[in-house]
């Protein structure tokens, strides 16, 4: 185990780590920080999951000047969705620097992306084609970057980027550090890492692979509107003592949590909007047993370490498979065993197979529960304390009023009443929860038009997600290649 002090990080990151809920460094964070941190040129092959923005993020963080108002750093994103993402991370990280992240990218007005770089933002997070574009027009200076970043380099090969890239590396001074990050190390990636970086480290990080034996793991393949109840029935009929329920937005888990609150679960719900106050507090339950169900994000739940997890559900399938085993790593501790249930989509089944495939672990297929058999569990529940009280205590008090009771009632009657007056019984309470795009595999199709696109290519993030990262392909890396644009190979 690495802390982020031992590497050397700077008190204003170190907080915004603390914050973020980081208690130690992933192996590639291990390994870039302190290699980048001493200027550096690096390529890092790693998986999505293993924490690179922050393997990056940090040292570029400390190298750049808060009261200078100009683009430092850069970071090449293939999409926009990582884009969006890797900004939000590194604006965490920066929080109490005083440095600020903007992201940059296609299918958002110009002239709004123009107004927000006049801000002076001191690191822009880009799309290929959209980055051009920008520098084409002057509106993103990068005269005074010292430190470039190419994220998921492969991806951006994949997608028909590689002389986008080239081209963008070419305009930044030679005397940049350059960090590279790719799952795969193909050729033409190689000859950038050859011929535009500066006798680069190496570093190659493998995702980890957890032990999960002692967990049960499960999925139900259920429609998103029925994820809910299928929930509260699964719950009802388990039991369990204590409950993670993962979802991917905040939004969702306020939904969720006030939903399960509604039926008359104790739950509740952290996220990252959460005061640091607010969120110790509902841990703080969650730990003394006074809420039994805790709904999170990933991010809120990093660094959770609360024994006793019976049961986690993912009620949204996560992107990746690192992520899914850090979820369910939260339950089967200290040689207890611990159950893992999935709700998956129809659409996400084959994701669910990608992540099987990862883990090398297969998922036992579920029957989603009927509200009956929910019943059935809640009823089950009272029967099994109504035995442990028979056999743990004398019950010689109550012998006389239980035979007055079956001089008046048949036996059945009688036990028949205590289970209706001792079973919790859910509320019918209606519950809304907003829907999300499903998390999907598929294989992009060559488009016509003459664009460049990949075969056989992963695209993350459902229909929508799919359509973004497609126009991104068309809108970002088309204009250059089709010739609209005059590339700038001989920038000062």
């Amino acid at each position: 185990m690495t802390t982020f002090n031992e590497l050397g990080v700077s008190s204003p990151i170190l907080k915004a780590l603390e914050k973020m809920g980081f208690e130690e460094a992933t192996p590639i964070q291990a390994e870039t920080i302190p290699l980048a941190m001493e200027g550096n040129d690096v390529i890092g092959q790693a998986q999505t999951g293993t924490g690179k923005t922050t393997a990056f993020g940090v040292p570029m963080i400390e190298k750049i000047d808060p009261k200078e108002r100009k683009i430092q750093g850069l970071v090449v994103a293939p999409t926009r969705e990582l884009a969006i993402q890797v900004a939000e991370e590194i604006n965490r990280l920066a929080k109490f620097r005083g440095i600020r992240a903007l992201a940059v990218f296609g299918g958002q007005h110009m002239e709004r992306q123009i107004r927000a770089l006049k801000d002076g933002p001191q690191i822009v997070v880009a799309t290929p084609g959209r980055l051009l574009d920008h520098m084409r027009r002057k509106t993103i200076r990068i005269d005074n970057v010292h430190t470039a970043v190419l994220d998921e380099a492969d991806e951006m090969l994949n997608m028909g980027f590689i002389d986008d890239i080239r081209d963008i590396l070419k305009g930044i001074p030679d005397d940049r550090q350059t960090l590279l990050f790719s799952a795969t190390m193909p050729k033409e990636i190689r000859d950038i890492a050859t011929n535009l970086m500066n006798e680069p480290k190496e570093i190659k990080v493998k995702a980890k692979q957890m032990t999960v034996e002692n967990i049960d793991q499960s999925f139900v393949e259920i429609p998103e509107k029925f994820k809910f109840d299928t929930l509260n029935n699964h719950m009802d009929i388990h039991a369990p003592e204590l409950a993670l329920v993962f979802a991917r937005t905040k939004k969702r888990v306020d939904e969720i949590a006030e939903g399960l609150q509604a039926r008359g679960f104790r739950a509740e719900g952290i996220h990252g909007d959460l005061t640091q106050g607010k969120r110790m507090s509902v841990l703080n339950k969650f730990k003394g047993g006074r809420v039994d169900v805790l709904v999170a994000t990933d991010v809120a739940a990093r660094g959770l370490d609360i024994s006793g997890i019976t049961h986690v559900y993912n009620f949204d399938i996560p992107q990746d498979p690192e992520s899914y085993v850090h979820r369910i790593g939260r339950t089967g501790r200290a040689g207890r065993t611990g159950e893992a249930i999935s709700f998956v989509t129809p659409r996400e089944i084959a994701h669910l197979k990608l992540i099987e495939k990862t883990i090398k672990s297969k998922m036992n297929r579920l029957m989603p529960p009927t509200n009956k058999d929910a019943q059935r569990g809640q009823q089950q529940v009272t029967v099994d304390k109504i035995q442990k009280t028979i056999e743990q205590n004398d019950l010689k008090s109550y012998h006389e009023t239980a035979n007055e009771l079956l001089e008046e009632n048949d036996s059945i009657s009688v036990i028949s009443a205590a289970l209706k007056l001792l079973t919790k019984e859910r509320r019918d309470t209606p519950v809304k929860i907003s829907s999300v795009a499903p998390v999907s595999v598929k294989k992009a199709k060559e488009s016509g038009g003459g664009h460049r696109r990949s075969n056989n290519k992963r695209f993350h993030g459902g229909k929508r997600g799919g359509q973004g990262r497609n126009q991104g392909g068309r809108n970002q890396g088309g204009r250059n290649r089709k010739g609209n644009y005059q590339k700038r190979r001989n920038r000062d």
